[in-house]
Parts: C-alpha cells; sequence; structure tokens
C-alpha cells in the first residue's frame, strides 16, 4: 500500500513543478503585454502671455497600449491636453498610446496646455513635468524652452 502513496506524493511532486514552471513563463510574458514608454523631443515655445504650450513624443515599445491621463508641473497650476481638430483645440482627458506606437503632440496638433504660469520664462530655461499615465508610473520630462517660433520639423 505504501507504493501507490509514494506514487501519488511524486506525480503531485511532478505536477506542482510543472505549474511552477508555467507560473513563470506567465509572468516572463506578462512584461511583454505591458507598455513601454520613452518620452523624446520635448520642448516648450517660449511663451508670450501667461499661457503655454508643451510638445513631445511619446513612443511604445510594448506589448499593450496606454493612455496620457493628465500632466503636473511647477510652472502652473492648470495644465491639460488638448486634441486639435479643424483648426479648433479642446480640452481631452486623456491620449491613446497604442502598443508599438507613439503619441506625437506637436505644434498646430494635440498638444499640453500651461494656464496661467507663475513666472516669465526665457529661452534656455527648462521647466519639469510629470506626465501620468492610465497603466505606466509617472514620466518626468524637462522641456527645454525655445524661441517663440521653434519648430522641430523646419530645424
Amino acid at each position: 500500500m505504501r507504493r501507490p502513496v509514494a506514487g501519488a506524493v511524486l506525480v503531485s511532486a511532478v505536477s506542482l513543478a510543472s505549474v511552477a514552471s508555467l507560473a513563470g513563463c506567465s509572468s516572463a510574458d506578462a512584461s511583454e503585454d505591458e507598455p513601454q514608454l520613452k518620452v523624446t523631443g520635448a520642448f516648450m515655445p517660449r511663451p508670450v502671455s501667461d499661457m503655454a504650450s508643451g510638445f513631445l513624443t511619446v513612443a511604445n515599445s510594448g506589448g499593450a497600449a496606454d493612455k496620457l491621463t493628465s500632466v503636473t508641473s511647477d510652472i502652473s497650476d492648470d495644465v491639460t491636453i488638448h486634441e486639435t481638430k479643424d483648426q479648433k483645440m479642446r480640452q481631452v482627458k486623456s491620449f491613446g498610446i497604442p502598443a508599438g506606437g507613439e503619441l506625437n503632440l506637436a505644434r498646430g496638433g494635440n498638444h499640453l496646455m500651461f494656464m496661467g504660469l507663475k513666472k516669465k520664462l526665457e529661452e534656455g530655461q527648462r521647466i519639469s513635468v510629470e506626465l501620468h499615465f492610465e497603466k505606466t508610473g509617472p514620466i518626468k520630462v524637462d522641456l527645454p524652452v525655445k524661441e517663440t517660433t521653434y519648430n522641430p520639423t523646419r530645424h
């Protein structure tokens, strides 16, 4: 009678080892199913009033989409994200960042909007912002202040 018990213990041990190895595989695969975000090309044209715009690109090399949901900065208590359609801008709650794709905030298009700036900004300064996402943790980015007419597509 002891043999069947030993065999049952061996089968149970093999089953547990199989489950453990499968769990290890799925947790490794989970990282491929997460957004992997990187911010590039960030800048702010020098503002001429107490409002400013910010531009950048968020690339997502991961296997899952994410969303930019908000932006905070010590330069303004009112930073929003704006969509531009048919030459009209409006505030939106989020911007999608597709898996394997990017979100491009550019002049003449979607952008960050800073209202009620707390101080005058000059070319050469760097403005710190924190980007908040639906799935990914916050990302801190410095926006260099460029000349008022700066457009990277023309430089």
